[in-house]
Formats: structure tokens, sequence, C-alpha cells
């Protein structure tokens, strides 16, 4: 049994993929703005700290799982300048965003976006130089069998990087996060995206979802050779470096 089934204990039948899917398909029209507002903008440099990770290997081709609005894939595009860069997720009113903001870069020769399960995706072995993920793991029902499935997509040498974010382990963040996760994201989240639930959601995922030196245990487990993780902003968020 993997990990999610055994100690992830808020997720319920309500929260299956299509659920998640509907989810995220309601909130994508306001899912950018809410985001930055509710990190203060500081998502943003996580990003960047999470693709300058991959920038000394130079990957040719690349895979950002749950990819969202397509943030993370145009920000590694534009810094890494990959050959080709595909944004996988499993909804499409998310992507729809995404690619109405790579047209208007004029990226859509480099970045393209597929409807996938991150659970099984549809890529043959060996396929991508370096996969990536922002926020968005947290969110798979299963999340060992998505990072083998991330391994098994990667070239052998091929590297992952992940942003997600955590909760802090030391006093007082530990404590003013709780409050913050508890009271101002799931009111502010509902006024901003008129989604009762999405936002409660979200606190739910990040409180259990495994992190630090757990995490890295998981990501060796799932096929990753090499695995190392970096706290940042006293802990909200935590980045992961993973070889195949």
């Amino acid at each position: 049994m993997s990990y999610q089934q055994e100690q992830i204990k808020p997720y319920n039948d309500g929260e299956k993929a299509s659920q998640v899917e509907q989810m995220f398909d309601n909130i994508a029209p306001t899912y950018d703005r809410l985001n930055h507002r509710l990190s203060w903008d500081i998502d943003k440099g996580w990003r960047r700290k999470a693709i300058r990770q991959l920038a000394p290997y130079h990957p040719k081709t690349m895979l950002d799982i749950a990819t969202g609005t397509g943030d993370f894939a145009i920000l590694a595009a534009q810094m890494l300048q990959p050959e080709r860069l595909v944004g996988a997720d499993i909804s499409e009113g998310m992507m729809k965003i995404g690619r109405q903001k790579v047209a208007q870069m004029g990226l859509q020769k480099v970045i393209t976006f597929d409807k996938e399960d991150c659970l099984q995706l549809s890529y043959a072995d060996n396929t991508f130089d370096a996969v990536t993920a922002a926020f968005g793991i947290r969110n798979f029902a299963d999340l060992d069998r998505g990072l083998r499935e991330m391994c098994r997509v990667l070239k052998p040498g091929g590297h992952l990087s992940i942003a997600e974010l955590t909760t802090p382990v030391r006093w007082p963040m530990k404590q003013l996060f709780h409050i913050y996760a508890h009271t101002v994201l799931p009111v502010y989240g509902r006024l901003i995206s008129k989604d009762s639930s999405a936002y409660s959601y979200l606190t739910r995922t990040i409180e259990a979802f495994p992190q630090g030196e757990l995490m890295v245990e998981i990501l060796r487990k799932a096929g990753f050779s090499e695995a190392s993780f970096k706290r940042l902003t006293f802990g909200i968020c935590t980045i992961y470096f993973a070889t195949k």
C-alpha cells in the first residue's frame, strides 16, 4: 500500500481525481492572482530557485507535472531555454489559461500542454532530460505512484526539481502558519475564487503532505539514486532535487 493511502487521512470520497479536476477547473480564472496574493508574491522567488537547480545541466527536453496555468513551465522555458517543454495536468480549465499565456509570449514552439493522468503518464520511458513540479504533487491520490511515473519518464541521469508548500517546523512560524492556514487562507480564497472548498482543501493537503527527510526517503524508494531538500521562507516552501 502506498504512503498516501496509509498516511494521509484528510482525503475522502469527495476528493478523488474527478472532484479535484472539477475543483481546479472552477478556480482556474482566479488561480494565479489568488496564489500570488496569498503568498505576497514570494511564490515567484520559490519557483526561480527550483528552476535554478536545473541550470547546470542544460536540459533540452522537459516535463512540467501538474502544470496548472503554466507559470512554472513559462519561467523554466525563459530561464533554461529548452528545445521542448511539455506541461501536463488533469485540469483543462487550468491549461486553457496556460495556453493563452504561452501564445501571448510567443512560446508556442517550445511549450505545449497535454491533459494527463499524472499517475499513469502516456509518455515512453526515458523521454525527458528534466521533470519539474511546483505546488501540485500534494494533490496526487497516490504520491508513490506519481513519483515512480516521474522517474520512469526521465532519462538515466536526468533530474527532478520540485517546489512544494510545507508546514514550518519551528516556533513561532509553525504556530503562525497554522493560524494563517486555518483562518486567512480559506476565507480569502473563498471570497476571491467563490469556491467554498478549494482553499480548505489546500490547507489539508499541505498539512498531510510528507516533507523533509521523509520526502527524500520516498523519492529514493520511487527510484531516484540521489535526493535532497532545502527549506525556504522559514519552511513554508521546500524545494527537492533528485537524480535518476
